[in-house]
Order: structure tokens, then C-alpha cells, then sequence
């Protein structure tokens, strides 16, 4: 069968040939016709089959038809690397179309995607959080939604997205929508939430249990936790890796390894939550085109990377769930092709592949690599065992703690003075006891006396412009004559500055003073 018996609109068979497809996947198969009936689909679909083209070509061809300038297709992805995949395969199918789409998620810029909303993209495919940024203001309104597609459902829901969802979806037209519910796992829980939101949905492959695909070859590698990251750098330097995708647990430990990798002359780059959206993009770009050869990165770049003709994947730490295990190896052998997936399983993850082999069906094999030595002792450690940094972490808890109390005690020892409060400063060499600061007295050396009833308090001049020189004013009759200055009166010994200051006033200047301020003389030559 081919992409042709479908009926599709010739310009969407051309971006299809375009992308190089030549005939439909499995699930592709299944879900295009009834999505082009107008029907809700479910389906549980391995990473790596094709399910993005399975709901985007039914919605492409619905939406051909319609007039342009409102958004009628929404689609929820849970990452942002998911998103910028689907938008970009939209491009592609749509390459020959007028059909406009356009990507919301987190990490960049709100205008660009402000913009979509105005312009009224076709096709909008967003991130839960992000998209409820937006809906706090007036243009974002999604009244014409017609198709809604929640793809990794499952990963939405673990990730804490299930509120997000139900929020999202009181923004949407109440009107009858078609629904499209794909993932590469379909748990229980999850089938009965599309359960709720789908109506006689097309069930497909949801008793079918989670699988990698088929052309995947699966390794484990048993090893000490302090040899992996030599046994990883012993494979790159032989060569026989073209590109590889390598899974840790945590991001720091991607952080740790990226650096060693560095140290050692790998060129490689990381991806993880902690990087802004700028720093992951340019990394995953530098990757597919090859520049890098190594991209170590978290489980947030299992949903939603897709590199062409990826040779490996390793898994640096075994996953904690099974689904992230499949996710993971997902990332090769997508589409009918070939790839190889690594597993480096310490003693203390047994566990943890036990739970894994259970999942996929089958035991998978051991492997040894050949001229490794497992017994020796790296030099370099990789990373402090998570004990040893409890203990220096306690260690200097009771340090500091050991600190403050012999700080405690040396100040209750510590005398006080007879007449001294607790909390009154000591006073400073030379200084009289009692006096708090060369600012106390002025600079004068001594107490002021206490003001006498009636007097300013402070350094108060009562008359700003008091004890000025007279100053010549220009007027009429030209500058005003100075008028004669009285004697200084003899200072009194006990006679306060203020005082002292008010006595040096010239009664009869002072009144020449204001005279001369309230001259009409004054004012009019500004006339002139």
C-alpha cells in the first residue's frame, strides 16, 4: 500500500515524497483513515513509527479546505525538542501548501508566539505550561479549535501535566472536536482518561505491550559505576561509533560526563533541563550535523529527539522505569532502520534491569568489551560516592556548629563595666566617658547646655538671611547706599551661640533688608 490510496490532496503526496517516504508504517496504516473519516483515535504506537505523520495528515487534509486566519489545530506536546520536532514535520508536509503553523513553547520569546495568535496560524503545537501563559491575556483565544492531539500522552501525564491539560481544555470550544491521543505507552490510568475526553475512539495497539522496535540491538554491559565513564571513552577513541546518544540520570552527572568527555579530547555537548532553550538547540543542531559526535544528555531529550541514521544510544545509568528504557533506545533505529543500544549496569541497578527484561520480554545479552581491563583503579574520580559527600557535609555542619558555641562562650566570659549597659558601645581612647561620638558635641569638645525656654533648638537660624552683607541691588536710581553698621555688642560669656548670633543683628539693616525686597521698583524693571 502506498501513501497515494488514502486519497490525499496531491500537495500534501508531494511533501510526502519529499521526506523520501515511500509507503505507509504499521500505525500509519491504522490510524490515517479513520482520522480522515472524522473520528477520534487512540493508539499506542513504538517510538520511532511514524505516529507524527499518522495525526498530521489526516488534520492537513481537513484543513485544506477551510479558509485561512483562525488556529483550528492545536497539538500538546510535553517537551519542548517534541514540539520543535512536530512543527518541523508539519514544514515538511505542508511545504507545498498555503497552511501556516507556528510553535508555543517556554524558554524563548513571547512576541514571535504572540504574533501567531493574532495572525491565526492553522496549526499550533505547544507545551501544557507555556500555552497557560498565554491564555492569561485577551489574544490568545482558541475558539476555532477543531482538532486536538495530545501526542505522549502518557509522559504529559507523568510529568505532572494532568491539571495543565484539564485547564487547557476550558479554553476550547465545547463544540464536537476530533481527538487524537497517540504515545509510545498506553498505561492503564491513561487509557482511561482518553476514555473520558475521546468519543468511540479508534483503539489501536492499546493491549499491545511496550516494545523498542524491531531493529534495535540490545547490549548490556556490566561494570563497576567508577569504570563507566572509561569503558563509554573506550569505545569513542576505537572508532567504531559513528553518533551516539548517551542517557544519565541526573543533570549534573550529564554536566560531569560532557567535561570528562572534553578532558579527553571527545567533542560532545549536553542537554538537559538546567540549559536555556537557545544552549539546547545549538547543541542538537551541532549533533545532527554532525560537528559533535557525542550528545550526553537526561530523559528529557528521550521524548522528542530525532536524529537520522542515529548509530547508538547508550544508557549511562539504567533508567529507573521501563518506559524511559524504550524511550530511550527509541532514538535509533527509527523508521525501518538499524541501531545499536548500550546498557552500562552497575551492581547496584540489577534491580533495575531485572525490572527492564521483564518489561521488553526476553533476557537481554551480556557483553564484555574486548582489551578493557575491569580491574583496574581510575586515578581520576568521575564523581564522589553520593556517602563520602554526606559525610563531609556533616562533617562541616558540626565544624561550623563547634564554632558558634566556642563563640558563645568566649563572649558570656567576656567582663563587663561597672557603669556599662549590655548593649552600650565602649567608649574610644581619650574619649570622656558617657560622651557617644565626636558628633555629640559639635566638634567643640564639650556638652551644649540645655536650650532656655522659647529657643530654637539645634543650630536653628531663625532668620535664614541674617548677618549677610548687604549686597547692592540694582534698581532705578542705581545701587542701593549701604546702610551704616552698628557695633558688635559684647559677647556675654553666658550666652548661648543662637543667641550670640541674634545679638550681632543690625536692627536697622535688617529692616533696609526687607524694604528692599518687596520694592515695587524691583519687580518692574523686569517690565522693561
Amino acid at each position: 500500500m502506498s501513501f497515494s490510496t488514502f486519497g490525499l490532496h496531491p500537495d500534501l503526496l508531494r511533501g510526502v515524497a519529499d521526506l523520501g517516504y515511500v509507503k505507509p508504517t504499521p500505525i500509519q496504516d491504522d490510524a490515517i483513515p479513520p482520522g480522515l473519516a472524522g473520528r477520534d483515535v487512540l493508539a499506542c504506537a513504538m517510538t520511532g513509527s511514524g505516529k507524527t505523520a499518522a495525526f498530521l495528515l489526516p488534520i492537513l487534509q481537513h484543513l485544506l479546505d477551510k479558509p485561512r486566519g483562525t488556529t483550528r489545530a492545536l497539538v500538546l506536546a510535553p517537551t519542548r525538542e517534541l514540539a520543535a520536532q512536530i512543527l518541523e514535520s508539519f514544514e515538511a508536509l505542508a511545504r507545498h501548501t498555503q497552511l501556516t503553523g507556528a510553535a508555543v513553547f517556554g524558554g524563548v520569546a513571547m512576541g514571535p508566539q504572540e504574533k501567531a495568535f493574532r495572525n491565526g496560524v492553522d496549526v499550533l503545537v505547544a507545551t501544557p505550561g507555556r500555552l497557560l501563559d498565554h491564555f492569561q491575556y485577551p489574544y490568545a483565544q482558541l475558539d476555532g479549535i477543531e482538532f486536538l492531539v495530545l501526542d505522549e500522552a502518557d509522559r504529559m501525564l507523568d510529568m505532572g501535566f494532568l491539571p495543565d491539560i484539564r485547564r487547557v481544555l476550558k479554553h476550547l470550544p465545547e463544540q464536537p472536536r476530533q481527538t487524537f491521543f497517540f504515545s509510545a505507552t498506553l498505561p492503564p490510568p491513561i487509557v482511561a482518561l482518553s476514555r473520558e475526553m475521546l468519543k468511540s475512539p479508534a483503539a489501536l495497539n492499546i493491549e499491545r505491550a511496550a516494545a523498542p522496535a524491531t531493529g534495535i540491538t540490545q547490549a548490556i554491559y556490566p561494570v563497576r559505576e567508577d569504570l563507566k565513564p572509561w569503558l563509554l571513552l573506550d569505545m569513542l577513541q576505537r572508532g567504531e561509533i559513528k553518533s551516539v546518544l548517551v542517557f544519565t540520570r541526573t543533570k549534573h552527572r550529564a554536566n560531569r560526563l560532557a567535561e570528562f568527555l572534553e578532558r579527553h579530547g571527545i567533542a560532545c555537548d549536553r542537554i538537559h533541563g538546567n540549559r536555556s532553550q537557545t544552549q539546547r538547540t545549538e547543541a542538537l543542531a551541532r549533533f545532527k550535523d554532525g560537528r559533535n559526535r557525542v550528545l550526553v544528555a537526561t530523559d528529557i531529550a528521550a521524548r522528542g529527539i530525532d536524529v537520522e541514521a542515529l548509530s547508538h544510544v547508550v544508557n549511562f545509568d539504567v533508567p529507573n522505569l521501563p518506559e524511559d528504557y524504550i524511550h530511550r533506545v527509541g532514538r535509533t533505529a527509527r523508521v525501518d532502520l538499524t541501531g545499536d543500544a548500550f546498557t552500562f549496569v552497575s551492581p547496584q541497578e540489577q534491580d533495575e534491569l531485572a525490572a527492564i527484561e521483564r518489561a521488553v520480554g526476553k533476557r537481554l545479552p551480556r557483553l564484555t568489551l574486548e582489551g578493557f581491563d575491569y580491574e583496574h583503579k581510575p586515578q581520576e574520580r568521575f564523581e564522589i560516592p553520593i556517602a563520602e559527600r554526606i559525610a563531609a557535609i556533616r562533617a562541616r555542619k558540626a565544624e561550623e556548629r563547634a564554632r558558634a558555641r566556642e563563640k558563645a562562650e568566649r563572649k558570656a566570659q567576656r567582663p563587663a563595666g561597672p557603669s556599662q549597659q549590655p548593649n552600650e558601645p565602649q567608649p574610644r581612647a581619650g574619649q570622656p566617658h558617657g560622651q557617644k561620638g565626636a558628633g555629640a558635641a559639635k566638634g567643640r569638645g564639650q556638652q551644649r547646655p540645655p536650650a532656655r525656654p522659647g529657643q530654637p533648638q539645634g543650630d536653628v537660624n531663625p532668620w535664614p538671611n541674617a548677618g549677610r552683607a548687604a549686597r547692592g541691588t540694582r534698581r532705578q536710581g542705581g545701587p542701593r547706599p549701604a546702610a551704616p553698621r552698628a557695633a558688635a555688642p559684647v559677647r556675654d560669656p553666658q550666652m548661648s551661640p543662637v543667641d550670640d548670633r541674634i545679638a550681632q543683628i543690625n536692627p536697622a539693616e535688617r529692616a533696609s533688608q526687607i524694604a528692599s525686597t518687596f520694592n515695587p521698583n524691583r519687580f518692574n524693571r523686569f517690565r522693561r
